[in-house]
């Protein structure tokens, strides 16, 4: 770097990078410190904290009456935040709203917005005024409670912090975005966070286990319900990172004729509640809630939802699962403890730490204001002796002051006077020499000599100050605890809730139907169990390929042969007088491939997968089915080769013939149970592959069925044999298809 000097200034020569990331740095800082994490001593932004100050200025005090909003901001930016008028006005809003913040620090007159997420009115037709949590954040900034530092243009001084009477952080939350950072703290319960200080205050070493006792989870100024693990809870609280999974309070009205609908009374937090409703009713007008018929709001004071199911059958339990898992009615509130320490630096902290910061700073709190009060005490004490000294020696300060041009060096000189006395008996009103005003000072004299006692004592003990610390927070937990309206606790706590398998039965009206896939691929749905063996139509060219009867609360099952299985819904099937639709729309068939067999889902059951070289595996029939559209590998073939074969699992015996005529009976338990592979060889072959496979009871025979009817031969020692071998010509009288049936 190089200096230029031109026109008498000093021009450096600096790279760009280096310029860029010097600047950017400081303005990253700047937003990060100045606008967007709360300090962790009052929990409060910069612009939170100029707007309390700025109304404490304006005495508007919860006893006094209401000023507009226009006032208050532009004093706000005038003298103290030099920013947009509008976005101080908004940090106002937010914390009159009690949706918003869950002790609200201002008291609104007037349209301050609502939970469907209107704006509040213009600043010039609202009114404010602070409430009684916003003064004890500010109790003893007359004390020297804390340090003040100049406004932006000098003018004036603000706080660097306020003094917190309670943890704010924590009560409160906070929601900010800075350059690089973001922190999102939730609100929470201020009598069971006192409750959690005072145990810490009597037990320092205490850990998370035990001030979760205490400190259960957050506490949602919209209610709700909490569900989530205690080992998820402990993990958040103790890194200051984690999520609590949060739903909406509801309950079910019965109506008449067996019918029932489902009331929403509580909404999750920062959710508006007219953006729930629109995308609800869209998801419902888009048919991706089909157990849903309606919704509508019916609320007025009291938030009312009425969620309407399409038939009686529905269970509610499912109902509302199924929409927890699709909306917003249940949210995660990502917890990200982000905060300003108390030297200035952003730090991630953990539950611990943030209550041990708040005590730090009531410690400091209560040190300075103790001094402050000592000072004070000292100063009249002093002063008082004084006026004492004037009682005894009335008549010689009285000629003193008549006869002597400049009194206040004799007096001092003449009873040994300090010069703060001196000026206090100059300055005394001749009204005050009443005789009963000595005793007054005598008795005040004593009562403040007590205080500086006490004071002392207590500046000089950390153990009496930790006492004075809880004794305080105890009047805070009474103020503002749970036994008050505004200290209720109004998130309900419930614990982890285990995942519900929601049945489709549950949520789809049972129908019976019949399931056609044509050769070329198309499927539809038939109302009723149609007759397998009627002529059904197809466009020209095309003919069936599969028909089974089904219902629509069934799940199809369907084999590639590629050797992957696909799942669809039966009452998402195409219904109607139609040809159907094309079933790759619907999944992901490769275009080499086609559709080697369909049936409907049975829990439980096995399979045998055999392609048609004659390799096969038995599965079980959960493990194939299919979450997404891509399907589920199940059999891996080669090239050549192609999945064909998938029969249900009966009896104890396998019979296999290939496309050579030559027949294998074998046991069921030489093949093995897999959930994916390519499997073990069924039959040898010299040319071509496997025709047909039936499972069977080898005490019932093997069957087949011909044109004359079902035939059966009993006697199979001549075909049994062991899996992978060759096997012989079939029985006289089996079909020159070599199929079973």
């Amino acid at each position: 770097m190089s200096k230029i000097e031109t026109g008498g200034e000093n021009i450096s020569d600096t790279p760009l990078s280096d310029a860029l990331s010097e600047r950017y740095l400081a303005y990253a800082m700047s937003t990060i410190a100045s606008r967007s994490l709360p300090d962790v001593r009052d929990g409060l932004k910069p612009v939170h904290r100029r707007l309390l100050y700025a109304m404490r200025i304006l005495k508007l005090d919860p006893a006094y009456g209401f000023k507009k909003c226009a006032r208050v901001v532009g004093d706000v930016i005038g003298k103290y935040h030099p920013h947009g008028d509008t976005a101080v006005y908004d940090a106002m809003v937010r914390l009159a709203q009690e949706f918003a913040v869950r002790y609200p620090l201002v008291e609104g007159h007037g349209n301050f917005g609502n939970i469907d997420g209107d704006n509040a009115a213009a600043m010039r037709y609202t009114e404010a005024r602070l409430t009684e949590v916003a003064t004890s954040l500010m109790n003893g900034l007359d004390e020297n409670a804390v340090d003040f530092r100049p406004t932006y243009d000098g003018e004036d001084e603000e706080p660097v912090v306020m003094p917190a009477s309670f943890p704010n952080l924590l009560a409160n939350g906070s929601t900010g975005i800075a350059v690089g950072m973001a922190t999102n703290i939730a609100p929470h319960n201020l009598g069971e966070i006192c409750d959690g200080l005072l145990h810490l205050i009597k037990n320092p070493n205490a850990e998370i286990e035990e001030l979760i006792k205490y400190i259960p989870a957050p506490d949602f100024p919209t209610g709700g319900v909490l569900v989530e693990s205690k080992e998820t809870i402990f993990n958040t609280y103790k890194t200051g990172r984690g999520s609590f999974r949060l739903r909406t309070r509801w309950e079910k009205e019965t109506l008449a004729h067996g019918l029932y609908q489902i009331v929403i009374t509580e909404i999750p937090y920062q959710i508006q509640k007219s953006k729930l409703i629109e995308r609800v009713a869209d998801m419902i007008f888009a048919k991706k809630l089909p157990f849903l018929s309606d919704i509508r709001d019916e609320s007025s004071e009291n938030i009312r939802i009425v969620l309407e199911p399409r038939n009686r059958t529905v269970d509610a339990e499912y109902l509302m699962e199924h929409l927890f898992r699709l909306t917003d009615l249940e949210i995660k509130f990502n917890l990200n403890m982000n905060v300003i320490n108390a030297s200035g630096i952003p730090e991630v902290m953990g539950l611990k730490k943030v209550l041990i910061s708040f005590l730090e700073h009531r410690g400091e709190v209560l040190e300075r204001r103790s001094r402050y009060r000592l000072e004070k005490i000292i100063h009249r004490l002093e002063v008082l002796e004084g006026y004492l000294i004037v009682y005894l020696n009335l008549d010689e300060i009285i000629r003193i002051i008549r006869n002597e041009d400049k009194p206040r060096p004799v007096l001092m000189e003449f009873f040994k006077l300090t010069e703060v006395q001196a000026e206090a008996i100059l300055n005394m009103r001749l009204r005050s020499l009443r005789k009963l005003e000595e005793n007054e000072l005598r008795i005040e004299h004593k009562k403040l000599s007590d205080e500086k006692l006490s004071l002392e004592e207590l500046l000089a003990s950390s153990e009496l100050r930790l006492e004075v610390i809880a004794k305080e927070i105890l009047e805070i937990k009474n103020k503002f605890g749970k036994k008050t309206k505004l200290g209720k606790r109004r998130t309900e706590i419930r614990g982890a809730v285990a995942v519900v398998d929601m049945p489709i039965e549950s949520m789809v009206e049972r129908e019976p139907i019949t399931v056609l896939l044509s050769e070329k691929g198309w499927i539809r749905a038939m109302k009723g169990h149609v007759d397998l063996s009627d002529i059904f139509k197809f466009k020209d060219g095309d003919s069936l390929k599969f028909a089974l009867h089904a219902q629509t609360t069934d799940k199809i099952l369907l084999m590639g042969t590629s050797g992957r299985f696909f799942t669809i819904a039966a009452d998402k099937l195409p219904r109607g007088r139609g040809y159907g639709e094309p079933l790759r729309l619907m999944v992901d068939l490769p275009n080499d491939a086609e559709f080697a067999h369909m049936l409907v889902h049975k829990k439980g059951r096995l399979l045998l997968v055999a392609s048609a070289k004659g390799r096969g595996f038995i599965v079980e029939e959960n493990e194939i089915v299919a979450q997404t559209r891509s399907g589920k590998k199940v059999l891996n073939v080669v090239e050549g080769d192609s999945a064909r074969f998938c029969i249900t699992v009966e009896g104890d015996g396998v019979a296999t013939i290939g496309l050579n005529r030559k027949l294998l009976v074998f046991k069921l338990d030489e093949i093995p149970l897999m959930s994916r592979g390519r499997g073990v060889i069924l039959q040898k072959y010299k040319d071509g592959g496997l025709s047909d496979i039936k499972t069977f009871n080898l005490e019932d025979g093997l069957s087949w069925k011909s044109g004359r009817g079902t035939s059966v031969e009993k006697n199979l020692m001549a075909w049994l044999g062991k899996r992978a071998q060759v096997g012989r010509l079939p029985p006289v009288g089996f079909p020159r298809s070599n199929k079973f049936s």
